[in-house]
């Protein structure tokens, strides 16, 4: 007597067999396992155990599975994570990928979708970053905790190379490890009452944190927004810019320039009226600027640079696609001492406060490497990987315009915004997979206003965006 467990007809059962003789009354026909079966199962392979003989008869029947209980805790879920559609966008398109790589294992998949960099880290970085680890293992190089806002000297570092005569200084710098961990924690620092105001499209861990603080209400799928969001759409029509004039006021803003996914970056008039927008309305500008080196004209770089803007934005930088800190984590953000709540209280203290409560400091290799970025000899590596990655992006734009693509972006920010018309996102994104290998971003995924569209990133191997284009060609010549 034995039993197998096994998945039929989309459940589980256990099948109690029994060896027996062959008997002559009983033919191969007959037999459930050894010949045609009759019924309406799902059942398509069954193997025999390694301990029995041949000839012999396996008599089965089916027994319900045992009941198992599974604990749970009297913890209820977070309601807001609930309201969360589907996963977030990235691992969403990671998952997609996995999928087509196992349906052609042989197929040579090129990846411009998720915006992760591609190429070696400097060696006048690394070499620093080497220095200060194999220092950490002697008594005169050891530290441990650090300066919760960042090394001091960093931070000076930060405000000269950034900020020149803006007026921003070291004590009101922030080192984190990335703008996009600082979101998140400039979320907790805002709390849960308050109300927001985003670009449409734009960089998915705006909405998906303030869905998660409790900020919004439920996700409305006939527009595909959630409730109490301010989406300000951005689009060819508007120059990538809102009108202002029909924008509901939100306690905070959520703005980035150069924009992610669109590429586009706004001039200083379109940063004056926003400026202006806030101050009228007593609002926060959260400034995200993680792509500003790419800026090639002589657009602000910095929300800083536009009069009266310390008193209502707070900026969010990053390494990652300066220096190819994707992994290596390092960023900042910048919270002037001149931003009050309407209390007069100081919003700096109070994130000084949320940093060290949530966060113990970027490591201090990452740190050095920061340093390192900023040094002559670091500068000039970063404006080199910089112009690498722009040229890339040249190469993808006169691809798809010399196919007849309508194309925003690129000229500002290493993405370039398809428009593929009357289409969706989601079926654009699978066809080019499908047909060429080719991973992009779809744009309904930065929200409802990047539907019809899709983003290809420009961070990849040279020989890959080469590869990516010649099979575009071939696609949609």
């Amino acid at each position: 007597m034995g039993s197998w467990d096994l998945c039929a007809g989309g459940g589980w059962v256990r099948l109690i067999f029994e060896l027996q003789k062959p008997s002559a009354s009983i033919s191969s026909t007959s037999s459930a396992f050894l010949g045609q079966s009759t019924n309406n199962s799902r059942i398509s392979k069954v193997s025999v155990p390694a301990s029995a003989k041949k000839n012999e008869i396996f008599k089965c029947m089916a027994t319900p599975p045992s009941d198992t209980t599974v604990y749970k805790t009297k913890v209820s879920r977070n309601a807001n994570m609930a309201k969360l559609q589907a996963g977030y966008l990235f691992p969403e398109i990671a998952r997609r990928k996995a999928a087509h790589m196992m349906k052609y294992p042989d197929a040579q998949v090129i990846s411009l979708g998720i915006g992760d960099t591609t190429e070696p880290i400097p060696e006048v970085i690394t070499s620093a970053m080497a220095q200060r680890s194999h220092a950490l293992s002697t008594l005169e190089g050891y530290s441990g905790y650090g300066d919760g806002q960042g090394d001091k000297q960093l931070r000076a570092a930060i405000a000269s190379a950034f900020y020149g005569k803006l007026g921003i200084e070291e004590s009101d710098i922030f080192v984190s490890d990335g703008a996009k961990c600082d979101i998140s924690r400039l979320q907790i620092l805002l709390g849960s009452s308050v109300t927001m105001a985003v670009q449409d499209p734009s960089y998915p861990a705006y909405v998906d944190s303030s869905v998660i603080m409790g900020q919004t209400g439920q996700f409305q799928k006939d527009v595909e927004k959630y409730r109490n969001i301010e989406y300000m759409r951005c689009s060819p029509e508007n120059g990538f810019f809102p009108n202002l004039s029909t924008v509901r006021p939100t306690d905070v803003i959520f703005f980035c320039s150069p924009n992610n996914p669109t590429g586009s970056a706004a001039t200083r008039e379109q940063l004056i009226r926003l400026v202006q927008f806030a101050k009228e309305n007593g609002s926060i500008i959260v400034y995200d600027s993680a792509y500003a080196m790419y800026i090639s004209d002589d657009r602000p770089r910095s929300i800083f640079e536009i009069p009266g803007a310390k008193e209502v934005a707070i900026e969010t930088v990053s390494f990652s696609k300066y220096a190819g800190f994707t992994g290596v984590r390092l960023g900042w953000t910048v919270v002037p001492k001149e931003l009050l709540f309407s209390d007069g209280f100081p919003v700096a203290k109070d994130f000084n406060r949320i940093v060290c409560t949530c966060f113990n400091g970027a490591s201090n290799i990452s740190q050095t490497g920061g340093l390192a970025c900023l040094s002559p000899e670091g500068i000039k590596a970063m404006h080199d990987v910089v112009s690498f990655y722009k040229e890339n992006t040249k190469i993808i734009m006169d691809t798809f315009n010399s196919l007849g693509f309508k194309v925003q972006g690129g000229e500002h920010a290493p993405y370039v915004w398809v428009h593929f018309p009357g289409r969706s996102s989601w079926d654009v994104f699978a066809e080019i997979l499908e047909k060429i290998h080719l991973v992009t971003t779809p744009g309904s995924g930065f929200g409802p206003g990047g539907e019809g569209f899709i983003r290809v990133s420009a961070f990849g191997h040279r020989g890959n965006v080469l590869e990516a284009c010649k099979r575009l060609k071939q696609l949609y010549n």
